[in-house]
Order: structure tokens, then C-alpha cells, then sequence
């Protein structure tokens, strides 16, 4: 029932950062009443406080005493300060951390952001960015969607040919021809991780258990794969469409999983992890007993009945990265360009076996390249 509530609290959150960046309550007015609002919204009046700490935490509102809560107005535009365009795919799960960092960066260093969200939508995505184009922004942050009408290439290419500095998030141009910054977590490296995790555990037959399509089910593999050549690991490979993920699907899966005699699994995501992990139940498999999961995102893992162990990309650390990339380049045109990405670090909780009471983050390094389009150097520090 905890994770239930946390769920809830985290999805009010959302809809109501969205209302306040929307301009649904303007700038200095003042919020519904928590009874109010969890009246409109069917939750609970802790569920609201809970939301709405969340808000005054990002410093989206601020309460005043005997008198509610109110909306902070942004600091007034003044000559010099650079207004940002910042566009994602989704304002529920994922990317609100990663905005937070983004948000952060920019307000430190006085610069204005104009928001938008794309749902996935490859072309109303490129009129956001042509809105905001309009709008006269001075560099553009974006989590393009590469799955649209438009070939990725073609549209990685049109994005690199933008009138101001654009810098990608979460997503890479891996094309040795293509010119994009950008900003990523080490998807690779993370899966690397997991399975180097579960090695150590004595595993030696481990499955990977992937949602298509996805830009990161790829490098997920690609390090998966790794891992498990350099260890001689026995592996097998589930994969099925994010709109197939059913418990039917979870069923598949782990009949599969079990056919190959593996004894632990990295599923990416948290929801097919969650849901392997009913399905290993209702075979009447114990967890980590039977079968030892590892999620890949960190978003919900800790909600599961039994938390998961999860692969948790440094998401605010990436929004701030990001940000900060896009203003040195606005500071200084002539910098080489860079692609950064961070590793992320693995939270050990119960899934595994390594942690039965508590939970514990695993020392993992972040790993910077800077790169021009001709030449390499690679830059490390720690999370």
C-alpha cells in the first residue's frame, strides 16, 4: 500500500508542476486549498501535502503562513539573459528530475526557460521547436523523439543544422558525420553494471529482458552483452513490445527464462521487472531465491512487493550537465564540442540478495567525453 501512495503523491506532483508551468495559477497567485485540491484530484489531503512539498522543494511555489500557497513569479527578464528552450517527451516519469537539474542550472546562472512537452510526437515536436524558434530562444535542450515518421538519422541531421546551439539530452548522435552535443547516461555502462553486480553474486546464467522500441534498449544490450562475453555467462534475450507488457507477456517471459536455467535477470524497465516478478510468483518462484531481478531505470523499483535492486541513470545530474553545456557553448561559440556521459550507479535492495533490510547505493564513477568531431578525451569524476 506504500508504494500505492507514493505513486499517487508523485503523479499529483506532476499535474501540478504542469498547471504551474502552463500558467494555470499565474505568477504570485495563489494555489486550491489542499482540501480543495484533493477533492478535485480524488486523493487524500496527505497526498496533497505531499505533492505540493514537492513544488515548494523545486522552488515552483511557496507557502505563506495564514494565507496559502502561491505561485513564485519568475525573476523579471532583464538585457543579456538567455532564454532557453527545453523540450521532453514526458512530464511523468523519467524527466521530472532530469528538468529539476535543468531548471536549477539555469536559474543559477539567471537564464529564462521556455518549456515543452512532446508526448512522443515526432511532429508536434518539430513545432515546438519552431515555436520556440520564434519565440527568439538562444539555445535549445531537447529529448528528440527518434521513433517518428522522419528517419532518426535524417532528423538527428536536421537538429544539427538548427540557427542557434542546440544540445540533445538523454539521446546521442552516433553517427560519425553527425555534429549534435549532447548529454547522456552511459546506458551501456549501467547494463555493464548489472550484470557485473550479479556475476558477483555467483549467477552465471543471466537473462536480459528488454520493452521495444526504445533508444535505449540498444545500449542496454550492447553492455548486457559485453558483460556477459568477458565473464563466459550463459545468457538469453526476452524482448516484446511496450504495449505487449501484460502479465501474459511477464508469463512468456519467465517460461523462457526458465527454459534457459538462467537464475537472474536485468530487465529494463522497472514495469517488466515488476511484472516478472509476478509472474515468477504466481509460478510459485521465490524472489531473490528463484530468480534474482535487476530493474534498469529506478523510477518505481522501490514500490515492487519485494524492492527491486534497480540500474538508476543520474537524471538530475544529467539535466544539470546538459544545461551547463548549452550555456558554455552560448558563452563561448568557439568551444570544442562536446558529448558527455554519465554512468549511473546501481541501488542494491532486496531483488538481488546482496541486500535483505536495507538499502544501499553501489560507488560507481561518472564518465565525462568531451569530444570535437575529430578528436577524444575522455574526463572522469565521481557522482
Amino acid at each position: 500500500m506504500t508504494g500505492a501512495r507514493d505513486l499517487k503523491f508523485r503523479q499529483l506532483a506532476t499535474e501540478l508542476r504542469q498547471r504551474v508551468r502552463q500558467g494555470v495559477w499565474p505568477p504570485d497567485g495563489r494555489l486550491p486549498t489542499e482540501k480543495e485540491l484533493a477533492h478535485s484530484s480524488g486523493t487524500s489531503v496527505s497526498t496533497v501535502r505531499r505533492a505540493v512539498d514537492e513544488l515548494v522543494a523545486e522552488g515552483l511555489v511557496v507557502r505563506r503562513q495564514g494565507s496559502g500557497t502561491f505561485v513564485v513569479p519568475p525573476s523579471a527578464p532583464g538585457p543579456g539573459r538567455a532564454l532557453v528552450g527545453v523540450s521532453v517527451p514526458d512530464t511523468a516519469f523519467y524527466y521530472p528530475k532530469v528538468l529539476r537539474g535543468i531548471e536549477e542550472t539555469l536559474s543559477a546562472a539567471g537564464a529564462r526557460l521556455l518549456f515543452a512537452c512532446s508526448g512522443y510526437d515526432q511532429q508536434r515536436e518539430a513545432k515546438d521547436v519552431a515555436d520556440m524558434l520564434e519565440a527568439g530562444v538562444d539555445g535549445l535542450l531537447l529529448v528528440p523523439t527518434l521513433g517518428g515518421p522522419e528517419p532518426a538519422r535524417e532528423y538527428l541531421a536536421r537538429l544539427a543544422a538548427l540557427p542557434v546551439p542546440t544540445v540533445l539530452v538523454e539521446r546521442r548522435d552516433a553517427a560519425l558525420e553527425g555534429t549534435n552535443e549532447y548529454v547522456c547516461t552511459h546506458h551501456e555502462a549501467g547494463a555493464y553494471d548489472a550484470v557485473r553486480h550479479l556475476a558477483g553474486l555467483g549467477h552465471r546464467a543471466i537473462g536480459l529482458v528488454l520493452r521495444d522500441p526504445s533508444p535505449t534498449s540498444g545500449p542496454v544490450a550492447e553492455g548486457f552483452h559485453q558483460a556477459a562475453g568477458e565473464r563466459g555467462l550463459a545468457t538469453v534475450e526476452f524482448r516484446a513490445a511496450r504495449q505487449e507488457w501484460s502479465p501474459a507477456a511477464a508469463d512468456r517471459c519467465l517460461a523462457a527464462l526458465r527454459d534457459a536455467e538462467v537464475t537472474a535477470a536485468v530487465c529494463f524497465g522497472d514495469r517488466q521487472a515488476a511484472l516478472l516478478l509476478g509472474a515468477a510468483r504466481r509460478a510459485g518462484l521465490t524472489v531473490p531465491g528463484d530468480l534474482a531481478l535487476v530493474a534498469y531505470d529506478d523510477e518505481i523499483a522501490d514500490m515492487a512487493d519485494i524492492p527491486l535492486t534497480a540500474v538508476a541513470p543520474p537524471k538530475r545530474q544529467l539535466g544539470k550537465a546538459a544545461a551547463a553545456t548549452l550555456l558554455r557553448r552560448l558563452d563561448d561559440p568557439e568551444l570544442p564540442r562536446s558529448r558527455v556521459l554519465l554512468r549511473p550507479t546501481i541501488i542494491v535492495r532486496q531483488s538481488c540478495g546482496a541486500a535483505q533490510d536495507t538499502e544501499t547505493t553501489t560507488t560507481a564513477t561518472t564518465t565525462t567525453e568531451t569530444t570535437t568531431t575529430e578528436t577524444t578525451t575522455p574526463e572522469e569524476s565521481t557522482t
